[in-house]
């Protein structure tokens, strides 16, 4: 009997497929698209209704050739690619090429790759959806217009090479507009004043309260003479500080949904520090499958591009027994909860949760990488969080009046946990107008402060009066999670595309990071300018969010693709030819200095070109002198370590030298250059000069001294740190190269040579036996120096569970277990 031919996109996804299918079907990996529009042409026909020309893409004929080979001995084809347009689209693709070997050809979606919902979507396979292929078709097109028609223009007016695209230009103007908020902003002065009560027979802390409302108006304290004056005016009323009013109630705090994309994106920045091209990698593993102890290959997380909240019966239903089993029944609501997803969401995914909330992060922590395990943890807790009670809080609320003056107290204590007993969400930094006084001395929403019981009336001791001066601060700038947030507020792009926006608009240069901040390069600002003068309807968020929601609509049948490209495409040839002709050339546009040109006597004058912003003699052709420019501390996009700093370096005397400071021969500025051994200074009148100062790397950490000897040599053993971690080194290297894990004051169980901590390729930390490879014995739990007390086992390991690190037996069968104390360093054995 012939084999059915499965195609997916992974070959990772393709290994937990065939593992769930059975020896009647054959599973191969597409490896993503195997047909596009070539780089080289537009490849649209504006002409022919927006008629394509697709063509293999480079490096994936091999791969067509032999799915086509094994197509023609299959009884049917399974198109099983993502569950989105992407993933439809390279279903459809794969038809097109596969269609004239008419094999009956059926598309198959799953939200997680599980045994049973694997087997249920074979069983019951549909059709390829047309309306997801034409939204994807319309956006591809849109793209391809956008990008390959302005882009030209501005290698015209601007530098070769450099790019538009119609959604990653409006995030670009994002951080461009931001930037310039910040620029523009102008600091206002504004004072706090806080007084510290307390009750005066001394029942209960002090706390403090701030001075909120004066004659019943919002306090308004501009200088510091105005807040001199209020101190001298409340004074003498120290004593007469009275509870004019006290509020008691409850409070609730809901659990959040599971996550969307955007969510997982924006919390694993806040968290684990991670990217959002990062975030998706490593999630796109977790989905296609992860070798798991005994069960083998399985997905760990449901389709991680999701715009939904939606979980599904059966997995609330699991995750309530677990919760009641767990945590206790008083965690568990009345009813599983239900969120609301965003406007526009595909209902027809689920929310981003673990396959099984039975699999525990510690039950799978051996088999994942640290990346892995860590966002498999945060999607974990924040799914089981969701569905969890609110937590409760009793929350108090004093106002105290002094004279004319009001002050405002308040405080909270949990009363019950609820889904804070698993999870918590971050935060991103707030963005205040310039208005907003007093913002930073607010107090922090959720903060746990106890008030003493105070009455209605009830006069308070005064203990001190304290001014503090603020200043209202500029907006931030965008981190990757506040971005994202950004862009989906204002609904630019979809779960698939922000971690590749992010991306784009650092690959091109147009904006780099600043302590994990956006900041626009000087480039990129040029480009929005030119963009936002000549295009303003491309780039506006809302024109943009606009056609989003257009491409929506074409997928839910309730919109023509080929009559939304005609419409947006009358307009953008006349935005085109008109930019044509009005787009201001930067590189003929030149800017007067007060620096003259070395070989003619002219003045320079500051021009563009294809690495940026240059000197050159204005004297040209004449005169063909041209120099870098001198770094500007602090500049965006010029020449420099990428954050606004000088880059310095050491001369033969070991004396500092900066970026602009004057050459030692001849006294010009330095300036930075790149050559292949990476940055160093260079003097400015260069070829006259050709002073060069090296740009020293950091100095690694000395060696640490043990007390061990070296077992070949003889001399002392140090503590290096190395590319996988520290180790322990003869000091007489190079000479003798004999190197060895930390010990860690375990044995190991075969040979009886010192284990010591190691690190793997991925990152992981295990405990391997000294003697390799004479011994390859590992461990992935850190081996603890003891004896079990249940069986005699030379030693018990550390393993970290969800209740916390527990203490435990190696030795199979063995079921002691205890809490941990405190490990010790693992070094501190090598140095005594």
């Amino acid at each position: 009997m012939a084999k059915s031919l499965v195609i997916v996109e992974s070959p990772a996804k393709a290994k937990t497929i065939n593992k769930f299918l059975g020896r009647n079907y054959v599973v191969k990996a597409s490896m993503g698209h195997v047909r596009d529009l070539p780089v080289k042409s537009l490849a649209v026909d504006v002409k022919k209704n927006f008629a394509t020309k697709f063509e293999v893409v480079p490096g994936r004929k091999k791969v067509l050739d032999e799915l086509t080979k094994t197509a023609k001995t299959s009884s049917a084809i399974y198109l099983a690619a993502d569950p989105d347009r992407e993933g439809e689209a390279i279903c459809w693709h794969l038809a097109q090429e596969l269609k004239r070997l008419r094999k009956p050809i059926h598309r198959v979606m799953f939200n997680e790759i599980t045994k049973g919902a694997v087997q249920a979507a074979f069983a019951h396979p549909g059709r390829i959806d047309s309306r997801k292929v034409d939204a994807q078709q319309a956006r591809r097109i849109l793209d391809r217009l956008v990008g390959y028609q302005i882009s030209p223009l501005l290698w015209e007016k601007v530098r070769r090479g450099i790019s538009a695209g119609r959604v990653q230009s409006v995030a670009l103007r994002l951080v461009v507009d931001r930037e310039k908020e910040i620029r523009a902003f102008v600091p206002a002065e504004y004072w706090t004043i806080t007084a510290q009560l307390a009750r005066p027979d001394g029942v209960g802390p002090e706390f403090p309260a701030r001075l909120a409302r004066v004659n019943g108006e919002k306090a308004s304290i501009p200088s510091q003479q105005e807040a001199d004056r209020i101190l001298a005016e409340l004074a003498p009323l120290r004593g007469e500080f009275r509870v004019a009013s006290l509020v008691r109630k409850e409070k609730r705090r809901n659990p959040v949904p599971p996550f969307t994309t955007s969510k997982l994106q924006q919390e694993a920045a806040r968290k684990l520090r991670f990217t959002a091209r990062r975030t998706m990698q490593v999630a796109q593993q977790l989905y296609e499958g992860i070798e798991v102890g005994d069960e083998g290959a399985v997905g760990l997380i449901t389709y991680m591009r999701t715009d939904s909240a939606r979980v599904s019966p059966e997995a609330q239903a699991e995750a309530r027994r677990f919760i009641a089993g767990r945590y206790g029944a008083e965690y568990l609501p009345e009813r599983p909860p239900a969120y609301r997803s965003g406007k526009g969401a595909q209902e027809a995914h689920e929310a981003v949760r673990p396959t099984s909330v039975l699999r525990e992060p510690g039950q799978v922590a051996s088999s994942l990488t640290r990346e892995q395990l860590a966002l498999y943890t945060l999607i974990w807790n924040r799914f089981v969080a969701s569905q969890m009670r609110p937590a409760l809080f009793d929350t108090t609320a004093a106002e105290i009046v002094a004279g004319r003056y009001t002050f405002r107290a308040s405080g909270q204590q949990m009363t019950f946990a609820g889904f804070m007993q698993v999870y918590v969400e971050g935060r991103d930094e707030p963005v205040r107008s310039a208005s907003a006084k007093g913002g930073d001395a607010e107090a922090e929403e959720d903060e746990e402060r106890a008030l003493p019981p105070l009455q209605q009336g009830q006069v308070l001791a005064c203990q001190g009066l304290t001014p503090v001066q603020h200043f209202t601060q500029p907006p931030p700038r965008f981190t990757e999670a506040s971005l994202v947030k950004e862009l989906e507020e204002q609904g630019i792009g979809r779960p698939s595309t922000y971690a590749a926006i992010l991306g784009v608009i650092q690959n091109r240069d147009y904006a780099v990071k600043v302590d994990g901040k956006f900041k626009p390069t000087e480039l990129g600002e040029i480009v929005v300018d030119l963009l936002v003068e000549n295009f303003p309807r491309i780039l506006d968020p809302g024109f943009t969010a606009q056609m989003e929601t257009k491409l929506d609509e074409i997928e839910e049948g309730k919109a023509d693709w080929l009559k939304e490209m005609h419409t947006f495409y009358g307009a953008f040839a006349r935005w085109l030819e008109k930019a044509k002709e009005k787009m201001r050339n930067i590189k003929a546009m030149e800017e007067p200095t007060d620096i003259a040109c070395e070989k003619c006597g002219r003045s320079m004058v500051i021009k563009w070109g294809r690495f940026g912003k240059f000197l050159a003699c204005s004297g040209y052709p004449e005169c063909k002198n041209t120099k870098e420019l001198p770094a500007r501390r602090g500049g965006a996009g010029g020449p420099g370590n990428g954050e606004g700093e000088a880059a310095t370096g050491t001369n033969g005397q070991g004396e500092p030298v900066a970026e602009g400071q004057p050459c030692e021969n001849c006294g010009k500025p330095m300036v930075m250059k790149r050559g292949r051994f990476g940055p160093f200074l260079a003097c400015s009148g260069y070829p006259d000069c050709r002073t060069v100062v090296r740009i020293a790397k950091a100095a690694a950490a000395p060696p640490e001294p043990t007390n061990q000897v070296c077992d070949k040599c003889g001399a002392p053993m140090v503590i290096r740190d190395g590319r996988f971690g520290r180790f322990l080194s003869c000091s007489s290297y190079p000479t003798c190269k004999n190197i060895k894990p930390i010990p860690i004051g375990v044995d190991c169980p075969r040979c009886g040579a010192p284990l010591g901590a190691r690190r793997s390729k991925r990152g992981r930390t295990f405990y391997g036996c000294s003697a390799y490879p004479k011994c390859d014995f590992t461990l992935w739990n850190r081996p603890v120096p003891e004896p079990c007390p249940a069986c005699g086992a030379k030693f018990l390991v550390e393993k970290r569970l969800k209740g916390g690190v527990k203490i435990q037996c190696a030795t199979e069968g063995c079921e002691y277990q205890r809490d941990a104390a405190p490990p010790a360093p693992a070094e501190a054995s090598a140095k005594s």
